[in-house]
């Protein structure tokens, strides 16, 4: 007999395919600046530029993978206030802004289903 999955839905984009968010808009910017100017069109920016994005883009991949190798196991968040909380890791939102967690467990008791939000998180641990 197969075993039933959950799915987790996760707002969509506001554009019509959901494939991303307007360059433009102030979500945008705050989130994915980059620390060269775009503005000057000269060939070292163009460089520094295309350096910039292969370290981001190979950071991004790690993490990527990382988040991949938390699935249903164990994580410890350590959030301000020294508060640590430990609960079963399930999947991320697409701007990693919150994590859907089981069994969390907080010094005020277990939540069976939770999202935790990323900025609320100093770091994480995990068995590998």
């Amino acid at each position: 007999m197969a075993t039933p999955v959950s799915v987790l839905r996760l707002p969509k984009g506001p554009d019509p395919n959901s494939r991303g968010f307007d360059p433009k808009s102030p979500r945008f910017i705050a989130l994915c600046r980059t620390s060269i100017s775009t503005s000057a069109a000269s060939e070292t920016d163009a460089e520094q530029l295309q350096k910039e994005q292969h370290t981001r883009s190979v950071l991004r991949e790690s993490f990527l993978r990382c988040l991949l190798s938390m699935a249903n196991k164990k994580v410890q968040f350590y959030m301000y206030e020294k508060v640590k909380v430990e609960a079963t890791f399930g999947a991320s939102d697409i701007d990693v802004l919150n994590f859907q967690v089981s069994d969390l467990q907080t010094p005020i008791g277990v939540q069976k289903e939770a999202l935790i939000r990323s900025q609320d998180v100093i770091s994480y641990t995990f068995d590998v």
